[in-house]
């Protein structure tokens, strides 16, 4: 077979260069033709050989394309017939003449070059198969050429094996075979991918951030590892422009998605050890779900024993792509395996393949080798499928095999397939028989013993001394040894020296076998294993080759290449400072001065000195500086925090200048700031002023964050502030008297310089003087240079920054003097009088500055009214002022002040004074407040009793709390655990003692010193603390030990969790599963554990630092064993977590170890009632262990309530176990659990499982059985056999019902029998009905025997589907033929009277027909009418709205006389028209006494008689329903509803798409009413994303606001409160700023679902600035949030009060706000009689009460007294109503005069 082949090059070409193509048409010069590889060959050429060894195998037959000594001319005569276009030969015999000529030369011309050849082919001498001297070899259209894969044959389609070579930031770099690279997008990875990418930039864009690149959460190197082989698909290859210099850049654009990388390859040629791409769909317990992309049908999967070692299983993520081989094909899924040691294994081929798809790049392959050249190897896979190793693969260029020794042809050798030809004529592949391409293994190098990198230890740029040569090509280049054992080197023939190169020669010349040179290694390509380098002196001479090379820093020469011009002028310089590396030199950085011209400077050529700024290799960017202080300066170029330290001196170019300091850039992307106050010694006010972009400042480092990646620069020297300065520094303080001389005076500071320490210090000018501005100036230009300010105040002092402030305020000072200047929090008290200084002033309130940057607040109302209407309250900033302290938070570091002698600050004066006495005390020995100190102990009498704790006073107006935990000392003491307070009265007189203070506005607990107005008294009643000496200090979470003992208190409860105190300020936390040892009690912790219930708990877990405090109210003994699979048993009954809920199981969790999924068979006694989705994550369920399986760790579960509640509650279906007992001919119910082709697979319970036979599924045939089973589907069946533990199960009805009839078959018919059936087709001449309870029995009606009447239509009275009753008419046995008769006139009274339900047809006319027809009928119908007594009473029961179901048909009469019914889309749904001329009555049976004829009434079927009783029971009901209500959305909703009773979602979502087409646009509210139940059913059914694009539609078409309110009361519907609660969150920024109501519904869904009233409260606060300063919108908001706060079980009816009180305060002659606060007091509040009559009187004093409210007003008074009061309190109403008429009258009458 050799001997006739020609020796190839290395690109597959011949030594003599022929064209791979050429066509045998006319040749201008015969001299220069060449053999041609076309189809013509063998026709056009007869070549003369004197080689015996291969004469022809046969004679040359006609039409014979081999060579033969025939003439070329009846060669291609023999041909012409084959082409059928135009019949005869179009060649002319001067054209065949010349043909005959040229191949005749083509034969010379072989000749010729196989005597030359003879000569230099020496070896070949005497070799097996080699052919001999003289010979030569034809080269046919069938033999394959060796073609390496080079940039041209790579195409679009092509697939190809790679190495992953690079990871970047947003796409992967590919290492192909023959030195080629290839780019993946992250985008073209997998399709999961690209599904998170765009849904993590949904999600930003929703946030309204911004992100770069790498802000999209996905790391690329997580998900590949350098050297990994993937297979790739080719989506382009495109020529990038050219640069600067060199030649233009080519692009080969791969993607890695299975769809792509698999395409060829189809469902059959998957079998063991084809190997496929796969991308991770999901991760499960077991391995991997995988994405192939083969088939929709065919999945795969990868177990976690199959991944290999070496695959990071954290890279398993969701998107990432793997090469894997197939294992194994189970059903429709395939198995999959990565382990190196069968998919790198090169014996492991697939065996099993039948066609030749199966073989992609990656899979090895079994060759039989057909050719060798000195250029590579030709093989046949298959038998058919051509395969060749080019000259690098092969081994022969880089390992330099001689292919000729090492293998045979006929040999089979094992390769691996690494590339495709598309474009090839024939089928070709590319193989590799390189080590590390067949073992898929990375090439490894050995480094101090250890395999590494190869470019490790030869990096990239590195310069080798000696390179041998070890072999020559002379058309394309040298492979050298470069020192590194196994990893051979290659130089390009290009790259051999500079300039061009004549030829390379084994034996001659410079580059010969053996010879020794420098070489440079710019490349390594990881698949072909080999090192790329350079025998140029021009690369062995330049400095750097790559980016990556450059050192940053480094000071370089270089040559200026380009000017960049822009619109401003030069824009920067590109300069070039290596052989293709360039870099810009920005405008900033041209010179350390602004050039006014720098074009005249800079010309193309001219040579620089420049220095790196910064690299970027990515993006191949390289930034450049020529600043001469830059480039000359010798302090180290910093580009990173590792070489950062404290002290450090670097320059630095400014960047960007700011209004408190400047941005300096560094080297690399190394930023430091630069604060204004570090930018000189001097002060500056504007740093714009001094510096300027560009500018280059030497700096010295502060600090540094690398963390946070933060620098603080500063321009002073560190050195030039010494120790002395530092001391004194830190020995001046705040406060402080110093005098200093003035250095430097502006318009806006005066520095100075201090006499003691010469530290330097600034006095704003606004500190100079307590008197107004112009005296200020005055006073500053009074002050000169040189001069000595006495007595300074330190105002602020800054030792980081070195800055010291002072005041020559003289107020300022005086206070300094005397120790009066504020400079900390705890210098300030209540009562105080202070001198400070106006910092701000906004338009509620004044602030006021002190010493230290200590602030306190001057509110609106603490200012004399006077001063309201003037702007700025009459102040100005800097103004001196003086204060008195009213209030201090020292916890939130807040201090109040007023103006002292204003109204206000008097009022609160007076107002404490008086609550200094106390009033009517309860206990006489106290006399004021000031007698209630912590650790009193006195009496208090309860005013009410709550939850959590009980309210009392200690005098009238002295209120005070007991909290629910200051109570009790033991548990033994409660009585009532759910309600512990129940023992207390009202009124009742107690011993307490005091606390401290309880602030009832956020609910905090503080000192006694810390007393306000909306603060009450913090008590205890525990006997212990009522007889303690001293009272005891207040527990915190540092004195709690782990499994120390408390009584706890419920404070609320949520779905998971209860919260509960311990103390009022000590909070901690019971997980649902530690709440009880009665597992009962956790399935309704509301019920269970209602606020302010008693537990005894034991501490778990406490951790003060984070406030975190867990607790167990089990039992010691309970609580500390954890439920394992040591001490689980069989019949436990637990309550356990919903973790997971799907359409199969629940999942259920009973412990950190344990959780188990409860199957359908087990979630209800009655299989009816099992619906997994009944059930909700987290929901706390009871189960019953049922089978334990700890060999396996499997358990299973049950939640049937004869299990876990009752044994004697009813059970419907049996509990089937392993043990139960099963005998033959059991009936019993199973779901299914599999459908497959041969039956169906029922679970009875646990794993106990029955298989039906295809043939015992029904007693009548299904032609399409599968269609009527479904996964779950309950099914009823007998057990038919039990053997070797298989179970045998009938579902046929004759097995399963006792009742049960047989089947009728054609022999239990009778000729005039009636039957029931059903309309299975209509034809124009008939209906084919099926027969009731028949074996598939059919028969046809013709359309003759339908009606009494003739019918011209029988489609228009018949629909599939419809029931009917017939009569038999005609059975022929032997045919088996049933005709069927359908006439009213066949039935008699006795017939007539059945079910509806069977009724059959009823009558209808046509009323669409034309009165023309009528003329031409001559019968008048008579025998249609009904009469009688019975139609009358019928008509009767229509009237009284009762339904006669015994009628056969419903007839009603028209309305109006002479109209027809209602024809609603054609079909009349009265029924009542049968006859338009008949008599109103309906009495009389002949026809009409008209003279004209009336039309002949058709008979049709009336297919409503069931709607009207019973509603629409099929899907064929409601179609009818919607053709006349095509716009009533109840009706479509209704039938999505109808759709969801046999869980058929699909069906369901068609109705809800076609009612949203189908209603009118106008119909607003139908339609949305459509969209809120497609709404409701997603978030049944469906899955979040399925619910987001339904939701996002209706926001399109309908009110947005409207939607979205609608889906957030549908989630609390659903119990979905936290997405409800993060639905409200969106809605409140979407419309809280218009809508009043939005703010009301979150706020009441976190009151009444979620109990979070704080929330609710902060609420209102968030809404109030929302919806802004509009007073409507203010008064249609705060009512409703304190209305929520009475009618709330959780509210504060006091809060609602005081939000009242504040409107009532603000607008007091809005009654209608009185007139709401009493219905909330007498409707919604606590039953306090003394508050509503209060408020009632309250009401009577409100200003501008007109008498008409007033009046109505009195009257409720009267009325709610008449109620609850007594004859006095009526009295006194009468009395007070009386008095406010006389003082109305008198101020009338004063108005008069």
């Amino acid at each position: 077979m050799s001997s006739l082949k020609r020796k190839e090059g290395p690109d597959g070409s011949s030594k003599s260069k022929r064209p791979a193509e050429s066509r045998p048409s006319k040749r201008s010069r015969p001299s220069d033709s060449k053999p041609s590889d076309s189809k013509d060959d063998g026709k056009t050429a007869a070549k003369k050989t004197k080689d015996a060894a291969n004469p022809p195998k046969s004679k040359p037959n006609k039409g014979d394309a081999k060579p033969a000594p025939a003439p070329a001319v009846s060669l291609l005569r023999e041909e012409e017939p084959l082409f059928p276009r135009g019949g005869a030969s179009v060649l002319t015999p001067l054209e065949h003449k010349q043909i005959q000529i040229e191949a005749k030369n083509d034969a010379l011309f072989e000749q010729e070059a196989a005597a030359s050849g003879k000569k230099e082919k020496v070896k070949g001498k005497g070799k097996k198969g080699k052919p001999e001297a003289g010979a030569t070899t034809v080269r046919s259209e069938d033999d394959v050429k060796i073609e390496s894969l080079n940039f041209k044959r790579l195409v679009k389609g092509s697939l190809v094996l790679g190495t992953v070579c690079a990871i970047n930031a947003l796409d992967i770099d590919v290492a192909l075979p023959n030195n080629l690279i290839g780019h993946v997008p992250i985008t073209a990875i997998s399709d999961p991918l690209t599904e998170r990418l765009q849904a993590n930039m949904a999600a930003d864009d929703e946030a309204d951030e911004s992100s770069d690149e790498n802000d999209d959460g996905i790391d690329l190197h997580s998900f590949f590892r350098i050297g990994q082989y993937v297979r790739a698909y080719v989506v382009s290859t495109i020529d990038e422009s050219a640069p600067v210099k060199g030649k233009p850049r080519r692009h080969i654009e791969l993607a890695l998605q299975p769809a792509l990388a698999n395409s060829g390859i189809s469902v059959q040629d998957v079998v063991p050890n084809t190997t496929l791409m796969a991308s991770v769909a999901s991760v499960e317990d077991h391995g991997f779900v995988m994405n192939i992309d083969i088939d929709k049908k065919l999945r795969a999967f990868l177990p976690r024993a199959q991944l290999d070692q070496a695959i990071p299983e954290d890279s398993m993520q969701p998107g990432a792509v793997l090469l894997c081989t197939t294992t194994g094909k189970t059903g429709k899924t395939v198995q999959l395996s990565t382990l190196m040691d069968r998919i790198g294994s090169v014996k492991n081929c697939p065996a099993e393949a039948t066609t030749i798809d199966s073989f992609l790049p990656g899979t090895a392959v079994d060759v039989l080798i057909s050719d060798i050249s000195q250029h590579g190897l030709v093989g046949k896979v298959m038998g058919d499928l051509d395969v060749t190793a080019d000259l690098v693969h092969s081994g022969a260029g880089p390992n330099g095999v001689e292919l000729e020794d090492e293998y045979k042809i006929g040999s089979r050798v094992k390769a691996r397939v690494i590339c495709t030809f598309p474009e090839a004529k024939k089928p070709k592949l590319g193989i590799s028989l390189l080590p590390h391409v067949t073992s898929l293994t990375p090439k490894t190098a050995e480094k101090d013993g250890h395999p590494v990198q190869p470019l490790l230890v030869l990096p990239h740029s590195t310069k080798i001394e000696k390179c041998k040569v070890q072999r020559v090509e002379p058309e394309i280049g040298l492979y050298v040894d470069v020192g590194v054992a196994g990893v051979p080197g290659f130089v390009h023939i290009s790259r051999v020296k500079d300039g061009k190169v004549d030829g390379l020669f084994e034996s001659s010349g410079p580059f010969k076998v053996g010879s020794v040179h420098s070489g440079r290694v710019v490349g390594y390509n990881s698949f072909d294993g080999m090192y790329l380098l350079s025998f140029e002196k021009k690369v062995l001479d330049q400095p750097f080759l790559r980016i990556q090379d450059i050192p940053i820093g480094a000071v370089v020469p270089g040559v200026v290449e380009k000017l960049v011009v822009n619109s401003d002028g030069l824009g920067g310089l590109i300069v070039n400072i290596a052989d293709g590396i360039s870099g810009l030199v920005p405008e900033a950085h041209l010179a350390d001065v602004r050039l006014q011209h720098p074009e005249r400077k800079f010309r193309e050529g001219m040579k620089v000195k420049a220095r790196i700024l910064s690299t970027n290799p990515s993006r191949h960017e390289l930034r450049l500086t020529l600043k001469k202080t830059l480039v000359n300066s010798e302090a180290p170029a910093i580009k990173s925090y590792d070489e950062v330290a404290v002290g450090m001196q670097a320059p630095g170019t400014i960047i960007k200048v700011l209004q408190h300091g400047a941005i300096v850039q560094f080297y690399g992307q190394l930023r430091g700031f630069l604060p204004v106050s570090e930018m000189s010694e001097a002060y500056i006010h504007d740093p714009s002023e001094h510096f300027r972009v560009g500018q280059t400042v030497s700096t010295f480092v502060l600090s540094f964050d690398p963390d946070a990646r933060r620098m603080m620069v500063s321009c002073k020297d560190p050195s030039a502030f010494g120790l002395d300065k530092q001391l004194a520094l830190k020995k001046l303080q705040i406060g402080d008297l110093v005098s200093a001389k003035v250095t430097q005076k502006t318009d806006d500071d005066i520095f100075v310089e201090l006499v003691d320490g010469s530290l330097k210090a600034v006095i704003p000018v606004n500190q100079l003087t307590d008197k107004s501005a112009s005296k200020t100036q005055s006073a500053l230009k009074k002050i000169h240079v040189g001069q000595i300010l006495p007595e300074l105040a330190v105002l602020q002092k800054n030792e980081g920054r070195r800055s010291i402030t002072l005041s020559h305020k003289p107020s300022l000072v005086k206070a300094s003097r005397e120790g009066k200047l504020l400079r900390r929090i705890e210098d300030a008290h209540v009562g105080d009088k202070v001198h400070g200084f106006v910092r701000n002033i906004t338009a509620t309130a004044v602030f006021v500055q002190f010493a230290g940057m200590l602030t306190a607040l001057l509110p609106r109302g603490l200012i004399p009214r006077d001063m309201h209407d003037k702007p700025s309250f009459g102040m100005y900033k800097s103004q001196s002022v003086e204060v008195k302290v009213t209030s201090i938070d020292k916890d939130l570091g807040r201090v109040v002040v007023a103006i002292p002698g204003t109204p206000e600050e008097e009022e609160r004066k007076n107002a404490a004074v008086a609550v200094e006495d106390a009033a009517n005390p309860v206990d006489e020995s106290v006399q004021s407040i000031k007698d209630l100190t912590i650790g009193k102990i006195t009496k208090a009498v309860v005013t009410s009793i709550k939850d959590t704790q009980l309210n009392v006073k200690l005098a009238d107006n002295i209120q005070g709390r007991i909290d629910v935990s200051q109570i009790f000392d033991s548990f033994d003491k409660i009585s009532k655990a759910k309600h512990p307070l129940k023992q207390f009265a009202a009124k009742q007189i107690i011993p307490v003692r005091v606390l401290g203070v309880h602030d009832s506005r956020n609910h905090r607990f503080l000192p006694i010193s810390h007393r306000s107005t909306s603060s009450v008294l913090e008590l205890t009643a525990k006997p212990s603390d009522l007889e303690a000496e001293t009272l005891p200090e207040p527990l915190s979470l540092s004195d709690i030990e782990v499994g120390s003992e408390y009584i706890a208190f419920v404070n609320n409860v949520e779905k998971n969790h209860i919260w509960v105190n311990l103390t009022p300020n000590v909070r901690g936390r019971i997980s649902a599963s530690e709440a009880s040892d009665d597992m009962s009690k956790l399935l309704d912790l509301d019920k269970s554990f209602p606020v302010g219930s008693a537990l005894k708990v034991r501490v778990l877990e406490v951790d003060a630092s984070k406030r975190r405090l867990d607790l167990s109210a089990r039992s010691p003994g309970a609580a500390t064993t954890e439920l394992g699979w040591d001490n689980v048993s069989q019949g436990m009954v637990l309550v356990g977590k919903v973790t997971k809920v799907n359409d199969r199981h629940v999942m259920v969790k009973l412990s950190e170890t344990l959780s188990a999924p409860v199957q359908m068979a087990d979630l209800a006694d009655d299989f009816d009632e099992a619906n997994p989705v009944k059930h909700t994550k987290h929901e706390m369920v009871r189960v019953a262990i049922v089978e334990v399986d700890k060999s396996n760790k499997r358990l299973r579960l049950s939640m049937r309530p004869s299990r876990v509640l009752n044994s004697s509650l009813p059970v419907k279906d049996t509990e089937i176990t392993k043990g139960s007992k099963i005998a033959v001919g059991d009936v019993i119910r199973g779901f299914v659990k599999n459908v497959s082709d041969k039956g169906l697979f029922v679970t009875l319970g646990g794993d106990v499982t029955a298989f039906v036979q295809i043939r015992n599924l029904s007693d009548s045939f299904l032609k399409d059985w599968k269609e009527h089973f479904q996964v779950e589907q309950i099914v009823k069946g007998r057990i038919l056999s039990i053997a070797e533990g298989r179970i045998e199960m009938g579902l046929k009805q004759s097995m399963v019902d006792k009742d049960f009839k047989p089947l009728l078959t054609m022999f239990d018919l009778k000729k005039d029998q009636a039957i029931t059936g059903r309309v299975r087709k209509v034809e124009d001449y008939g209906a084919f009905i099926d027969i009731d309870g028949s074996a598939n029995l059919s028969g046809l009606c013709h359309r003759s025997e339908m009606a009494d009447k003739v019918v011209k239509d029988a489609k228009a009275l018949y629909q599939p589907g419809d029931k009917v009753k017939a009569k038999i008419l005609k059975l022929d046995l032997k045919e088996k033929k049933i005709s069927l008769g359908l006439k009213p006139s066949y039935f008699n009274d006795g017939d007539m009277d059945v079910d509806e339900e069977d009724a059959g047809a009823a009558l209808h006319s046509d009323a669409d027909s034309d009165e023309d027809e009528d003329e031409e009928m001559s019968d008048a119908g008579g025998a249609v009418l009904i009469t009688g007594t019975d139609n009358m009473e019928e008509e009767d029961s229509d009237e009284d709205g009762e339904d006669d179901d015994d009628s056969d048909v419903d007839m009603a009469e028209p309305a109006v006389e002479g109209l027809p019914g209602l024809d609603a889309g054609g079909f009349d749904w009265s029924a009542a028209v049968l006859d338009e001329g008949a008599d109103a009555t309906g009495a009389k049976t002949g026809p009409s006494k008209k003279t004209k004829t009336r039309r002949e009434p058709q008979i049709q079927v009336d297919r409503t008689a069931q709607l009207d009783i019973e509603g629409p029971q099929t899907s064929s009901d409601f179609e009818r329903l919607l053709l006349g209500q095509p716009d009533e959305s109840s009706l479509w909703i209704q039938y999505m509803a109808f759709q969801m009773k046999t869980s058929d979602l699909g069906s369901a979502r068609e109705v809800a798409e076609r009612a949203i087409k189908t209603i009118h646009i106008r119909e607003e509210t139908e339609k949305l009413n459509v969209w809120i139940a497609y709404l409701n059913l997603e978030v049944a059914y469906g899955t979040d994303e399925t619910v987001e694009e339904v939701f996002k539609r209706a926001c399109t078409y309908n009110d947005q606001q409207e939607v979205y309110e609608r889906l957030a009361s549908i989630y609390i519907q659903s119990e979905k409160y936290s997405r409800a609660d993060d639905l409200f969150e969106k809605i409140l920024k979407k419309f809280g700023s218009k809508s009043v109501d939005v703010w009301v519904n979150y706020a009441q869904f976190l009151h009444t679902k979620r109990h979070s009233p704080d929330r609710a409260r902060a609420l209102l606060k968030r809404a109030t600035q929302a919806l802004g300063t509009q007073t409507h919108l203010y008064l249609a908001l705060v009512p409703r949030f304190a209305a929520l706060e009475f009618r709330s079980p959780h509210g504060d009816r006091n809060q609602g009060r005081t939000l009242f009180d504040n409107l009532l305060a603000t607008w007091p002659k809005k009654f209608d706000l009185w007139n709401q606060l009493l219905d909330l007091e007498v409707t919604a509040g606590d039953g306090d009689a003394a508050a509503v009559r209060d408020l009632f009187e309250r009401g009577t004093k409100a200003k501008g009460l007109k008498p008409k409210q007033a009046k109505a007003w009195f009257r409720r008074w009267a009325a709610w007294e008449e109620e609850h009061g007594d004859a006095k309190s009526r009295e006194k109403v009468s009395a007070k109503a009386q008095e406010w008429a006389k003082k109305q009258a008198a101020k009338g009458k004063a108005g008069e005069e």
